[in-house]
């Protein structure tokens, strides 16, 4: 009996039924878990980030992934888990301050699938000037009760790949 019950909690999470219980206003629209997804990141050096605020919004399988040049001057693919990505900043978060807003945002939605691409900027600290630019490439999922991010796509901008003013235009 015991192997079952163990059976079944590993089934219900990995189907999402134990998923982090989101904020209703996070997920109810697009808008709403944009906000979130970027808010959930930014914040002072050494300041906690709510990682179960951005688990919530993510599909249990859902992935974010960087795109960006190597040290041998090619392209590199990273795909993480959110977790993965918990580990990754978590480190660079307690050391110096991260806060990631959106200035743009270009969008396309069949039913309940949406394509976000959204262009971001990063400051050390509010006010301070932009240490990096790059787009969000968010792919966005809705299974009839709320928003998820099924995966997260991103690529910073650099002086061979300048941001298009295409995807500068303000919202």
């Amino acid at each position: 009996m015991k192997k079952l019950a163990v059976l079944t909690i590993l089934w219900a999470a990995m189907s999402g039924a134990m998923a982090q219980t989101a904020k209703p206003a996070d997920v109810a629209t697009v808008d709403g878990i944009i906000a979130a997804l970027y808010d959930t990141i930014s914040g002072t050096a050494g300041q906690p980030r709510d990682w179960d605020r951005l688990r919530s919004l993510f599909k249990p399988e859902g992935r974010m992934v960087v795109h960006g040049p190597n040290k041998e001057g090619g392209m590199t693919t990273r795909v993480l888990t959110v977790e993965d990505y918990i580990s990754r900043a978590g480190a660079n978060f307690a050391k110096e301050g991260f806060f990631e807003s959106e200035l743009s945002r270009s969008s396309q939605q069949f039913g309940q699938i949406a394509h976000i691409f959204s262009t971001y900027e990063a400051r050390h600290a509010k006010g301070d000037k932009p240490f990096m630019r790059g787009i969000n490439s968010i792919q966005l999922v809705n299974d009839g009760q709320r928003w998820w991010v099924q995966s997260l796509l991103w690529q910073a901008e650099s002086e061979k790949n300048p941001l298009p003013a295409e995807y500068l235009k303000p919202r």
